[in-house]
């Protein structure tokens, strides 16, 4: 793995965290709002907005420089519309960094897969 596609990844891999965050509050303030007279639709709604652009905009670069194929991409998609995906998708692209930089440096050491 290149620098390029380490720093594509792990930017998504730290936005993934506070959008889904963000996404679970919002459902909170959704519930607190119909609920109660507490009313923070507004705020959380634009902060969830604006954490999701950025999560779409992360996804695009690291699909593009990993090259990954249809699936993982629809799979890291599908994972910022769901309340909890964004604790997964960190959990799988630090998974993916990681058997990555083991590779690069079996790699590098001559190791052969058997």
């Amino acid at each position: 793995m290149d620098i390029k596609t380490a720093t594509a990844l792990r930017r998504l891999r730290l936005i993934s965290v506070p959008e889904a965050v963000s996404f679970l509050l919002l459902l909170v303030c959704s519930v607190l709002k119909r609920t109660t007279d507490f009313n923070a639709v507004p705020v959380m709604g634009a902060v969830h907005g604006i954490l999701f652009v950025a999560y779409v905009v992360l996804w695009a670069d690291a699909w593009r420089t990993a090259r990954w194929g249809r699936g993982t991409a629809a799979l890291y998609f599908v994972l910022s519309v769901l309340p909890t995906g964004g604790f997964f998708a960190e959990r799988k692209l630090k998974r993916e960094a990681e058997n990555a930089v083991i590779a690069s440096r079996a790699r590098r050491e001559g190791v052969v897969n058997a």
